[in-house]
């Protein structure tokens, strides 16, 4: 069985090829969410990512965003609450 975490990475590697990609599990600091707490200790509800990625290019900071949040819907629909993100193209650095 795969953990949302590497679920996540998977999708974003298979969406847009980061040259960079960072993911901290921030779950327990939000352990007081009424989201969090419908699921599993360690339940994996808050991630904070940093991408960077060509596929960047030429996007604002919203279609960004929003192209990452396309590419994980299944992990919404399935209990992923809340994403902090950091996107870049390699040009613009980690």
């Amino acid at each position: 069985m795969t953990t949302r975490a590497q679920r996540i990475e998977r999708i974003l590697t298979e969406n847009f090829a980061p040259a960079g990609l960072d993911m901290v599990d921030e779950s327990a600091r939000h352990a007081g969410h009424v989201e969090r707490n419908k699921l599993p200790e360690g339940g994996e509800t808050h991630f904070r990512v940093t991408c960077v990625s060509a596929a960047f290019a030429g996007m604002s900071r919203v279609a960004r965003s929003r192209a990452v949040h396309a590419a994980l819907a299944g992990e919404f629909e399935s209990g992923l609450h809340a994403l902090s993100l950091t996107l870049r193209t390699p040009e613009e650095g980690k």
